[in-house]
């Protein structure tokens, strides 16, 4: 084995991160432009991802090394739910389709969890590490950007069987170091980590057009102008593209 993997992981994908965290959208929900339409229709292509990704994590989790990895106290699906009820009304699971890239991320992480299950590592540690850490911060940018009532709108970030995040995610990276994995397993996840990367850039894209829609393509170009390798509040923090919160 060639170093642990939490640090393997970091290292490895800070180039994809990089792309990631300078996303157009992104960037403009960081300086505080936050659209209900494109945002609800995130959060419905997320549902998609993040049901596929728990039911699969939730089969798994007798595997010898999966098992490692079971923390269903991170488990977005009911609190999506929750926020996709706010924003499209009681009806929403008839209102929500996957898009296209939304439908290519849910193929992979099923194909993936009957080829190569341990690659599912990979995208439990780029959704949900960067969820637990940024979680906070952009809650309280949609808040102010969408002007939320209280409490409304926002269960996505909020992990109410987490107490202490910063605790937790220690014990996710030592779980993820604890793993017998060999040089050959640690390139796969770390390669499978930077398509995550990616398959969660096509999303953002996705979902910028509804955002020019709504502010105007000269808003939205000053807004995204100079933001390229612009160290940004999470660029410590490997995971997520929208962890917006400093490593702990």
């Amino acid at each position: 084995m060639s170093g642990k993997l939490a640090t393997r992981l970091r290292e490895g994908t800070k180039q994809s991160h990089s792309l990631a965290e300078n996303a157009d959208f992104i960037q403009c929900f960081l300086k505080g432009v936050v659209e209900k339409t494109s945002y609800r229709q995130l959060l419905g292509n997320f549902y998609f991802v993040y049901t596929a990704l728990e039911e699969q994590l939730t089969q798994h989790q007798n595997h010898p090394l999966l098992s490692q990895l079971y923390f269903p106290e991170l488990y977005r699906q009911q609190s999506l739910a929750t926020d996709l009820s706010y924003y499209w009304g009681p009806q929403w699971q008839t209102a929500i389709t996957p898009s296209d890239a939304t439908q290519r991320y849910v193929d992979r992480i099923n194909d993936i969890a009957i080829a190569d299950p341990i690659l599912l590592v990979a995208h439990s540690y780029t959704r949900y590490l960067g969820d637990l850490s940024g979680g906070q911060l952009l809650k309280k940018l949609a808040q102010r950007g969408m002007s939320l009532p209280q409490g409304q709108g926002i269960a996505f970030y909020e992990f109410d069987d987490i107490q202490t995040p910063k605790t937790f995610k220690a014990t996710y990276r030592q779980s993820l170091d604890s793993l017998h994995l060999d040089e050959a397993t640690i390139t796969r996840i770390v390669d499978e980590a930077n398509l995550a990367f990616k398959l969660n850039m096509e999303l953002f894209k996705e979902v910028e057009g509804n955002l020019i829609q709504a502010i105007g393509q000269m808003i939205f170009s000053h807004l995204t102008r100079s933001r390229r390798n612009r160290q940004t509040p999470w660029s410590t923090e490997l995971g997520d593209p929208t962890a917006l919160q400093p490593q702990d």
